[in-house]
């Protein structure tokens, strides 16, 4: 083969894997996102949070976070964390705001979001992470598994148990619905089908073992979804008598068929922007 012929294939092979980009300068934001293929951390300059104080209901998670994310920014040793509830309760809400209320005080303290899909590659991204100056959050939201997913092996290996470990500087906090990361059905099946029961168990809820901290995101009742929004109103400066809040909030509550915090900061966003209220 000729010079020509391997010159065009290095050139195709480079195109089809490109080589990783550099660590991004982490002065200029507090907040990257993980892109893979090619490997890179993407500046994020505004990342969509609340304050920590309109987080309302949570209180025990939200100071058990701060404790421990607060520990981690101080070069002091954290457990990585799993928080696991209600949909719509404020989890990934709450992993943002204490990035947030932190970040001043600790500015060396930034938070890198990774996607569940792009879990194969957390390995790369640990590796670039643990050669930067700073303590990273590493957060993935939604974090869940199915049947034939074989990604949580990579995530138990970086979390607990492979060779190098988890680097220092570095640790995650991921959102589920689930406890357990996957359903529990298919815990159920596991059960119901392997050669030994209890080992296949084990392989699968193992993962979860792996976070040190296990907090728990339950529904909220009426009173809490009517603070909530109320805690709204008074920091963005939304007037509105207790009696018209409490009829609209009920009824949007009553159409969704539920009630959390979502649906509070959903119909929030409609009273702002009837009141011709921005919420800048």
């Amino acid at each position: 083969m000729s010079e020509d012929a391997l010159e065009r294939i290095a050139a195709a092979l480079d195109r089809m894997s490109p080589a990783p980009q550099p660590a991004p300068d982490f002065a200029t934001a507090t907040a990257f996102v993980w892109h893979p293929d090619p490997d890179r951390l993407v500046p994020v300059a505004d990342v969509n949070r609340v304050d920590v104080n309109l987080l309302i209901g949570i209180d025990r998670s939200r100071d058990t976070l701060m404790a421990n994310t607060e520990q981690f920014a101080k070069g002091l040793p954290a457990n990585n964390a799993l928080l696991w509830g209600a949909r719509g309760m404020g989890k990934s809400s709450l992993v943002k705001a204490v990035h947030g209320a932190l970040c001043k005080e600790y500015p060396g303290l930034k938070i890198v979001e990774i996607q569940r899909e792009d879990l194969a590659s957390i390995g790369r991204c640990l590796a670039l992470l643990r050669r930067a100056e700073g303590r990273f959050v590493l957060y993935c939201d939604d974090l869940s598994f199915s049947h034939d997913d074989a990604h949580y092996k990579s995530l138990k290996a970086v979390l607990d148990g492979g060779i190098e470990g988890r680097p220092d500087n570095v640790v995650l906090y991921a959102t589920s619905n689930r406890r357990h990361l996957m359903p529990r059905d298919m815990i159920e099946n596991e059960r119901s089908s392997a050669i030994s029961p209890s080992e296949a168990v084990e392989e699968k809820v193992s993962l979860s073992d792996r976070f040190g901290l296990w907090l728990g995101f339950h529904p909220c009742d009426q009173d809490q979804y009517l603070s909530m929004i109320r805690g709204y109103c008074d920091a963005f400066g939304v007037e509105i008598s207790d009696e018209a809040l409490w009829a609209e909030a009920i009824e949007w509550q009553a159409t969704r068929g539920s009630r959390s915090g979502r649906v509070a900061w959903q119909y929030f966003t409609d009273l702002a922007g009837r009141r011709g209220v921005t919420l800048r």
